[in-house]
């Protein structure tokens, strides 16, 4: 039986509305099946690896991402996806990282990659289309980096935005849409949103401001004037700041060929009410504050288009890090936020076990620093008793010495 053409259309519609997903990655059953490790840096001894697990501390044992695992080396590896080409399409791109290392400095963000990419050499220098996520450094530097590629050229986002320094799970998602505007989630909360147009310097600004222009000689930036209605009163200016004390009282033993003649002490006048000034009112003519107006940027030209991002072909992770141990999950690329969002509830779900687990093994950790304290404190205690005993010895050898002459 043949399907009307109607039908199958309503059906692509529906499953359009429904969201699509290009690529999801929970590191399960058959994972390198669809990862590829790159051999990047391998010859120079500066390769790193990934292992497959659930980390020293997590919501569910059987939920495992990818760890790095070697300090001081470049860990790249790749997947190949669905192509997906995101013209009229929102783009999602979301994963979950968990620092379990004191990183010191180092990246874990991913990358979306177009074209062919021989991804046994997938690295740092290798083109791509997106990058996303955190890159740490010290205790200053705490990114949470956007670059995309536009015409062969990859530009930053301007905004200094931050990313999350403590050792549990976190989400991270980048929304992009038809309109080129953006939204950047953690942990499925919005943390910040804008344009391509206005976040990024890939096209000239739409509007400059008109640095020569000058104000109007008749503009009126006056918010409030003095009431013209409002007239002093007259004797106002003759009212005296002080006035004598009613209550004072000369001295009964006031002489005034001796004293002078008496003056009573002045006191502040109820009555005076300082330099008359009329009252204020609003400007009728008040135009507000006026500023440098925006005129049209000659040199700039719309690319309607300027969202659009080469078709994405792979995912990778290509990351150097002085301290490994970050493990990489949950990598999702598909164009609905609302599953984006479920994702991110199924597994914190198990949240408050893994920040128990974390809380656990944090004890264990300074529990053995202490008791590594402890046997060194001791160690040195017996070196420094060895080294006063042979003193010793030595100065008694040397008394016995002299002792025979």
């Amino acid at each position: 039986m043949s399907v009307p053409p109607a039908f199958v259309l309503l059906l692509a519609l529906l499953s359009r509305a429904a969201g699509e997903i290009i690529f999801e990655e929970r590191f399960e059953d058959g994972w390198r099946s669809r990862w590829v490790m790159s051999d990047w840096k391998r010859s120079e001894g500066k390769a790193g690896s990934f292992k497959h697990t659930a980390g020293r501390w997590n919501g569910d044992p059987d939920d495992k991402g990818i760890q790095t695992t070697t300090d001081a080396r470049h860990s790249a590896i790749s997947a190949k996806i669905p192509e997906f080409r995101n013209k009229n399409r929102t783009l999602v791109l979301q994963y979950s990282i968990r620092f379990e290392q004191d990183i010191e400095c180092g990246g874990g963000y991913i990358k979306l990659l177009s074209g062919y990419v021989n991804q046994k050499k997938f690295g740092g220098d290798t083109p791509y289309s997106l990058m996303f996520g955190p890159d740490l450094c010290g205790t200053h530097t705490k990114k949470l980096k956007v670059i995309v590629s536009y015409q062969g050229q990859t530009y930053p986002i301007k905004k200094d935005l931050e990313c999350e320094t403590d050792k549990l799970t976190h989400f991270y998602t980048f929304v992009l849409r038809p309109d080129a505007s953006y939204s950047i989630f953690i942990d499925g909360r919005e943390r910040d949103s804008g344009s391509l147009y206005n976040d990024w310097d890939i096209l000239p600004p739409r509007k400059l401001k008109a640095v020569n222009a000058k104000k109007p000689a008749d503009w009126d930036d006056r918010e409030y004037i003095n009431d013209p209605n409002d007239i002093k009163p007259e004797g106002y200016d003759r009212i005296p700041r002080e006035i004598p004390d009613p209550k004072a009282k000369k001295p009964h033993d006031w002489d005034e060929d001796e004293d002078g003649l008496w003056k009573p002490t002045k006191i502040p006048n109820p009555a005076y009410r300082g330099p008359w000034k009329p009252k204020r009112i609003k400007n009728p003519n008040y135009k507000g504050k006026w500023k440098i107006p925006w005129i049209d940027n000659p040199e700039f030209e719309d690319d309607p288009d300027l969202y659009v991002l080469k078709p994405i072909k792979y995912v990778g992770i290509e990351v150097w890090q002085v301290k490994a141990g970050s493990v990489f999950d949950n990598i999702l690329i598909c164009d609905e936020l609302d599953y984006a969002k479920k994702v991110i509830e199924e597994v914190f779900a198990n949240r408050e076990i893994e920040k128990e687990a974390f809380e656990e093994a944090e004890k264990v950790r300074k529990a053995k620093e202490e008791e590594e304290a402890q046997r060194a404190r001791e160690e040195g205690e017996k070196r420094r008793r060895e080294r006063g005993y042979k003193g010793r010895r030595h100065y008694e050898l040397d008394d016995d010495y002299h002792d025979e002459l």
